[in-house]
């Protein structure tokens, strides 16, 4: 984030960048899900099976993502009247690669300058065994249980470490879930952004930030057993799960 801003402040006022029309029909991501996507769509209907219609939803917009045939505005500049067509995007974050690229420029650029504080973050980042994550992707509603189970425990073991109770301070999280790893595998796994510290008020009834120290090699191999512990009783209860593997933090 900092290098695109020292990027943008080094340019001259007068300068600015000229617009080059979106084409993704251009790209080999797009050519690929073109040519092959009806097939692979036909053989599964051939077979009984279907796409899950988010998934089909997906694909169908990429097809159509910045394409001018499916939509557009006209734009015009009031001083010398000149125009043009700008397709309308997918707005998807699944598999368009130009449209999942500028809602995270956006979300990051919300976050640093409107949400987090100008305090210490800390990035944990929470796998799961194989089994379990084909069980998130199967059943999504639940990884937003499973989140609020990672959120309580975390938040509790940083408030402790602080020396305070949940009744006098408080943290607080931004998390992303992500679905794939870098080579496309499903992998569902979660990105938390946690204040490295908690809030709590003073003697003049003022909230103040108290850092806490890094976690311990002892400590994450505790918050690890005990979201096991808790992510498993949770999944039993709902008859979803007999046995928990074990969850690597």
């Amino acid at each position: 984030m900092s290098l695109a801003r020292n990027a943008t402040a080094s340019q001259s006022p007068t300068q600015t960048n000229g617009y080059e029309r979106h084409q993704p029909d251009q790209t080999l991501l797009y050519q690929l899900v073109e040519q092959h996507y009806p097939a692979f769509k036909a053989s599964l209907e051939a077979q009984g099976q279907h796409l899950p219609r988010y998934i089909q939803q997906e694909f169908n917009d990429l097809l159509q993502c910045g394409r001018l045939e499916y939509g557009f505005m006209r734009v015009r500049c009031e001083d010398c009247h000149h125009e043009r067509l700008v397709a309308f995007s997918c707005k998807r974050h699944g598999f368009c690669p130009s449209c999942g690229a500028r809602r995270m420029a956006e979300s990051a650029a919300l976050l640093i300058d409107e949400v987090f504080p100008k305090e210490p973050i800390r990035q944990w980042v929470l796998s799961f065994p194989f089994q379990l994550r084909f069980l998130l992707a199967r059943h999504p509603q639940l990884m937003g249980q499973v989140l609020s189970i990672v959120y309580r425990t975390l938040s509790t073991h940083l408030i402790k470490k602080a020396g305070y109770t949940k009744a006098s301070a408080q943290t607080g999280s931004v998390t992303l879930i992500q679905r794939f790893g870098s080579a496309l595998n499903l992998n569902v796994h979660y990105h938390m952004l946690f204040l490295d510290g908690v809030y709590a008020e003073d003697d003049y009834g003022k909230q103040r930030f108290h850092r806490v120290k890094a976690p311990t090699y002892d400590e994450l191999n505790t918050l690890a057993h005990t979201l096991s512990h808790r992510i498993a009783r949770c999944m039993e209860k709902r008859g979803i799960l007999g046995v928990m593997p074990r969850i690597r933090g």
